[in-house]
């Protein structure tokens, strides 16, 4: 009988806990759309095609990311407010690419160090209300799959 009670005090905890984190089925993740391919925030780390950390010592960083103050200065601006977002740019298919945030870097892995200031890798513009900055630098370094860009050439 006690454990009877034990199962049946449980059982709405854990039910809470689900719904409380957003239900039985995973919500819309941070997702980016560059031609014919779509890059991907993933929960599921073995999900991950990329995985990517952070970090705040600047010498510890392989690649970074600026945060703009402008539009303009950016190499990578999202806004929510768009009026014609295209629907369905990006539904998960075979093209697309998957990036985990990993709270430990691993071997061979990018290291995002994220500042307002310079010099950096990329540089972010955002003001949304569903992505986080952590979120748009993920999502530019997995769209170049983890690589700095490339440095012109001079002669």
């Amino acid at each position: 009988m006690l454990r009877f009670k034990i199962l049946a005090s449980v059982v709405p905890l854990i039910f809470a806990g689900v719904f409380a984190r957003g239900g039985l089925l995973p919500g819309a993740h941070p997702c980016i759309a560059i031609s014919n391919v779509s890059v991907q925030i993933s929960d599921l780390p073995w999900h991950a095609d990329l995985h990517v950390a952070f970090t705040d010592d600047p010498a510890a960083a392989t690649v970074r990311v600026q945060i703009s103050d402008s539009a303009e200065a950016a190499d990578f601006v999202m806004v929510d407010d768009a009026d014609g977002a295209e629907q369905g740019a990006c539904e998960a298919n075979a093209a697309t690419r998957f990036v985990a945030v990993s709270v430990n870097p691993e071997s061979g892995s990018p290291v995002i160090y994220l500042s307002h200031d310079g010099p950096a890798d990329y540089r972010i513009f955002v003001r949304s209300k569903t992505f986080s900055l952590r979120d748009a630098a993920a999502l530019i370094v997995g769209a170049s799959r983890g690589h700095r860009p490339l440095e012109a050439a001079s002669l």
